[in-house]
């Protein structure tokens, strides 16, 4: 597959950061016009943030905070430009429900979610009929893929979640040719159609919500299916999204991510493992630098396929790793507090081990050269920030894992 969904994905990377950057200004505008978001980015002077540094000067939003703000505040704890007129609000298209509970508008433009980009990747086009098991109840995951795949010009049978019998026997009489859903439910529907004598008409996927290993992804291959992953959230939408190449995920366009140390709002270099923070470029639910709690790291070079947006390794773990020692909550932003103070160092873990009540921690850092009195310099800092004892490892560069891995509990529990 060498077609493209528009002439967005080959634009020339320096005209394409010149537009993302140019949109800046309106956006931050549109955020701080909500309550929340014009608490957060009080005082900023939207017009000057035209640069990736003038974003990464703004604080990120993380999901814990937007879930404690829409407990004091609800329906949409002051993000949302949008929601219904007894909110004095532009009109939403529906509202969603994900775990939390957190609550998501979906506005009224074509493919709210972006997420028909994806699944042209995935090799979806006009015509087909595509078997979409992501859930239509309270979260959006279902909404997600229709819009995407009617944006494309698919028709959609909304199979859900559960009914397994049912479902088959509609893939079975209606012969889709195209799958949405997690991968694991296509793999019990690939068995069952099996066992019970009738193979599914199903030729391509885009599958997400859930881990897609390349075992699962090889043993539906040698079953006639090829399917690619996407990589999205309630509150963003479509982030990145998998193609024919096999090689990472490719950013959406529709989105500005940067990758940080873990705790923090400070953007990592290319390769380094951090948390996805993504500035979504959308008025009616303006998120700037939200932190979406999940670990990537950019991948070098441009896709094979010849679309020239950024890639990104794929899903590597999430960002929060707080800890509890004996009796204190240990959080990474902590670790990050060190690392500031003393800037010799450079990449640094926190190593939990022991047994819960009786546990021990070393902050293990690279440091290029080892002055005298910089383990015990450190150990100080490391007492004063946590309030807790630690013993420090001072490592060669290049030695620790490049994982994201902040905090490391290795602690045996019960």
């Amino acid at each position: 597959m060498t077609e493209f969904y528009d002439a967005l994905e080959t634009r020339d990377p320096e005209a394409r950061e010149q537009s993302l950057l140019a949109a800046l200004p309106a956006l931050i505008a549109a955020a701080q016009g909500t309550p929340a978001l014009g608490a957060i980015l009080a005082g900023v002077d939207a017009a000057s943030v035209t640069s990736r540094a003038a974003l990464a000067a703004l604080p990120v939003t993380r999901k814990s905070e937007l879930l404690q703000r829409q407990q004091a505040a609800r329906p949409f704890g002051g993000f949302s430009a949008i929601g219904w007129r007894a909110l004095g609000l532009r009109p939403a298209r529906r509202v969603f429900q994900s775990p939390g509970p957190i609550y998501e508008p979906e506005g009224s433009a074509p493919d709210y979610w972006r997420f028909g980009r994806a699944l042209f990747a995935a090799g979806l086009r006009a015509g087909d009929l595509v078997h979409n098991s992501f859930s239509y109840h309270l979260t959006p995951a279902g909404a997600m893929m229709e819009g995407g795949a009617q944006r494309i010009g698919c028709t959609v049978f909304a199979g859900g979640v559960g009914n397994t019998e049912l479902q088959l026997q509609a893939m079975d009489e209606l012969k889709p040719e195209a799958y949405a859903g997690t991968p694991s439910f296509l793999r019990i529907a690939v068995e069952k159609a099996a066992e019970l004598g009738r193979p599914l008409s199903i030729t391509k996927a885009s599958v997400g919500g859930e881990a897609f290993p390349p075992s699962l992804r090889d043993w539906l291959a040698a079953r006639g299916i090829q399917a690619y992953q996407s990589f999205g959230t309630a509150d963003c939408g479509l982030i990145a999204y998998e193609t024919a190449a096999r090689e990472g995920l490719v950013l959406d366009e529709g989105v500005i991510v940067e990758i940080v140390r873990p705790g923090t709002g400070d953007p990592l270099p290319d390769g380094e493992v951090g948390e996805i923070v993504v500035t979504v470029l959308n008025p009616d639910y303006p998120l700037v630098r939200f932190g979406t709690g999940d670990l990537s790291a950019v991948l070098p070079g441009r896709c094979p396929t010849g679309r020239t947006q950024a890639r990104i390794k794929g899903w590597m773990g999430r960002a929060d790793q707080t800890a509890k020692v004996r009796g204190m909550f240990v959080h990474p932003s902590q670790v990050a507090e060190v690392l500031r103070r003393h800037p010799e160092l450079g990449r640094a873990r926190l190593v939990v081990e022991g047994e819960m009540a009786n546990d021990r921690m070393t902050l293990k850092a690279e440091a290029a050269a080892a002055a005298e009195g910089l383990a015990a310099a450190v150990a100080a800092t490391l007492r004063e920030v946590t309030k807790l004892r630690g013993e420090i490892e001072l490592c060669a560069p290049g030695s620790l894992p490049n994982d994201g891995k902040v905090i490391d509990d290795l602690r045996k529990i019960g």
